[in-house]
């Protein structure tokens, strides 16, 4: 591994798959649903193209977060960095290349859903300047026999 504080940041692509999952399913916090299958990640890098990204160091994968749009408000999800990678700007830089992204296609607002039990997340976004909502509910809905989706 090279250097700790020197890291490459690029795009996501398909080919990431098994490293990206294999790094959630690692770091507590992070929920692994059916919805992260490999068909579902390949449809929604499509539909979001260039609004993904990785970190590595050297050859091993320190962070990933993914991004995309309804066509007014964008979303982030799954930032997850390594615990050896964090305080390094790994996150910073993950998160501005989305919102980098997305302001190239018009969208000037941003959305994250952070877990309740996940507290160190919950800081992050808060020392950021991300605002907690307090003035909505979301409510989801899932098709019968799909409850992990």
């Amino acid at each position: 591994m090279s250097s700790p504080s020197t890291f490459n940041v690029r795009v996501m692509t398909i080919d990431d798959y098994e490293a990206v999952i294999e790094l959630m399913k690692q770091t507590p916090g992070v929920s692994f649903r059916d919805a992260d299958s490999r068909e579902s990640t390949l449809r929604y890098l499509l539909r979001n193209p260039d609004l993904s990204f990785i970190a590595r160091v050297g050859d091993t994968l320190c962070g990933c977060i993914m991004s995309g749009h309804d066509g007014r408000r964008g979303y982030l999800q799954h930032l997850v960095v390594l615990p050896e990678s964090r305080r390094l700007g790994v996150a910073s830089s993950l998160v501005e290349h989305c919102l980098a992204g997305l302001e190239g296609l018009g969208i000037r607002k941003s959305h994250v859903d952070v877990l309740k039990t996940n507290a160190l997340g919950a800081r992050y976004w808060q020392r950021q300047g991300w605002t907690l909502r307090t003035d909505i509910d979301r409510y989801s809905f899932t098709q019968v026999g799909d409850e992990n989706a």
